[in-house]
């Protein structure tokens, strides 16, 4: 996995410091999902492929929203998903393994790429091999000072902590006053959530939705 060149994220996916990863039934629900993140300003979104058919609904989506956020693919596992996502207009990919064939297969695509690992070994090979950041996955089984700890002897990687918030189709609002209407749906709640994450002075990271 011997790197000659690093994709560098986006620069408003660098600038936001959060990438928001959303999850569904199907993917004819990212639709409503992005418009409500994008008022809320966030501006960098990881469509899982764990959803039936993001890369279907990829170049749609792309057409519709890309001007307002980029739009990662994520849980890519397969060179050939990988291939047909930046075929579609990904604008990064995020896998949660560190593989070699799916860094040269980036590299070869010209298109970032963010692998996982939890141990510094795996990391390590991620970063040197090219990424355009690391990710620490699953972050949920290490404390928040683990982060601290691997900048230490690599303070020049990238590390992003895969961890937040999550938004349920609850109807409910956000910050104190009387509930909203339960016909007010899940996108109120979840523009407060996102504004919320937005606003949040700290670390880069990913939010789930």
């Amino acid at each position: 996995m011997a790197a000659t060149h690093r994709p560098s994220l986006p620069e408003r996916t660098a600038a936001a410091r959060l990438i928001v990863v959303i999850r569904g039934e199907r993917a004819e629900q990212y639709a409503p999902v992005l418009e409500a993140l994008a008022d809320a300003g966030i501006r960098s979104v990881e469509l899982t492929l764990s959803t039936p058919g993001t890369l279907a609904e990829l170049a749609r989506l792309h057409e519709r929203f890309g001007t307002r956020m980029d739009i990662g693919v994520g849980t890519v596992t397969d060179p050939a998903d990988l291939r047909t996502a930046a075929a579609h207009g990904a604008d990064f990919i995020v896998t949660p393994i560190t593989r070699a064939d799916l860094l040269d297969e980036a590299a070869a695509a010209g298109i970032p790429i963010v692998p996982g690992g939890l141990t510094p070994s795996e990391l390590h090979a991620g970063w040197s091999a090219g990424a355009a950041a690391v990710k620490v996955f699953p972050a949920s089984v290490v404390g928040p000072g683990y982060v601290k700890d691997l900048r230490g002897p690599s303070p020049a990687s990238g590390w992003s902590p895969r961890a937040g918030w999550t938004s349920k189709p609850q109807g409910t609002g956000c910050g104190p006053g009387p509930r909203p209407s339960p016909w007010a749906g899940p996108w109120s709640a979840m523009r407060c959530g996102a504004a919320a994450s937005r606003r949040s002075p700290s670390a880069p990271r990913s939010s789930s939705t």
